[in-house]
């Protein structure tokens, strides 16, 4: 019985302490987001700005691998036996998708936009057996545009 309320002690534990990483993840990513708003990404391949008012043209990219904690990745194969929404997955890929945008913005540096933004995803690390996902890379890439006034 005491090995059992360890267990439990332990595997609660580890669910707070998972959960309080992300919430802190998500706030550094809405601070940053915050302080990069004045950049624009778009996906269309060019934008109204005339070619002799274009400065510079540059590949800019970012790149984020995210990992799902061991206590909700075993929430989510229990998710999945039983189905519906695997929020825990959900959140990684939405961390992961913003955090590579950050990135790309950040690369960027002064640009003025940054046009024909692309987003690609990829599972790292599936154990073959279980099909779980173990991270998450998402990479994000586009043209960074330095415009003259």
């Amino acid at each position: 019985m005491i090995d059992l309320i360890i267990f439990l002690s332990l595997l609660a534990l580890g669910y707070g302490a998972g959960t309080w990483a992300e919430k802190r993840h998500y706030r550094s990513i809405t601070e940053r987001e915050n302080a990069t708003v004045n950049l624009p990404v778009v996906t269309l391949k060019s934008v109204d700005i005339p070619e002799h008012k274009i400065r510079s043209a540059r590949l800019v990219y970012g790149s984020a691998v995210i990992s799902v904690d061991y206590f909700k990745r075993i929430l989510a194969s229990l998710r999945n036996v039983f189905g519906g929404k695997v929020k825990s997955y959900e959140s990684l890929l939405d961390r992961a998708r913003r955090e590579a945008l950050l990135r790309m913005k950040e690369m960027a540096g002064n640009a003025t936009v940054i046009v024909n933004v692309r987003i690609e995803t990829s599972a790292i690390g599936k154990q073959s057996r279980r099909k779980n996902i173990g991270c998450l890379e998402a990479m994000a890439y586009g043209t960074a545009l330095t415009v003259e006034e």
